[in-house]
């Protein structure tokens, strides 16, 4: 994934989001012209382009609050593939993908795994990449979209302004987020 060399977030309708504070960067992807590309549906954007990058496209499945499975089905396009996902964000969201995840310990934490509350609102970030010295002691860094839609940007970490914008897996049990504070236990994997 590329990013913006503007590192300003807009949402769906063109406007710049009100807290231009909580970005390291911004993602080059659209965030689409309808309020829907919101937390969770980020996180399965990035995920059913990374799926769909590697021609896994059976793994493109996603899952609602009812059970109801959404498969990724033929035609293999990149239109077919929006045109999938637009449903698949008006019927999914962060309850239903903390039902579909598995929870993980944040020291197993691997990149593509998801911060997530389950609710309505809850929230959802994804670790988009990870570090370890020779220590072992393991950095990351997280992505976002959020309410209202808008660009998914990689996110500041305010409690550590010197290694922005990575955090490290340590003993605490909240993970502070510019926008939103997650229990460390709230990690989950696909």
């Amino acid at each position: 994934v590329k990013l913006k060399k503007d590192k300003t977030v807009f949402t769906f309708d063109g406007r710049p989001k009100a807290n231009q504070n909580a970005q390291f960067a911004v993602l080059d992807i659209s965030v689409g012209e309808k309020d829907l590309q919101q937390c969770a549906d980020a996180v399965m954007r990035l995920r059913a382009e990374y799926l769909f990058s590697l021609n896994k496209y059976s793994e493109i499945s996603f899952i609602d609050n009812e059970g109801t499975i959404y498969q990724f089905t033929p035609p293999y396009t990149p239109a077919q593939l929006d045109k999938y996902l637009q449903k698949v964000f008006g019927m999914c969201g962060t309850a239903s993908l903390s039902k579909q995840m598995k929870a993980k310990n944040i020291e197993d934490m691997q990149v593509g795994d998801v911060l997530v509350r389950g609710g309505f609102p809850g929230h959802a970030v994804m670790v988009m990449d990870m570090a370890e010295n020779n220590n072992g002691e393991k950095i990351y860094m997280l992505a976002q979209s959020y309410m209202p839609a808008q660009d998914i940007h990689i996110l500041k970490n305010p409690a550590n302004e010197a290694d922005n914008p990575w955090y490290k897996i340590n003993a605490d049990e909240w993970i502070q987020t510019p926008e939103y504070s997650f229990k460390r236990t709230e990690l989950k994997r696909w």
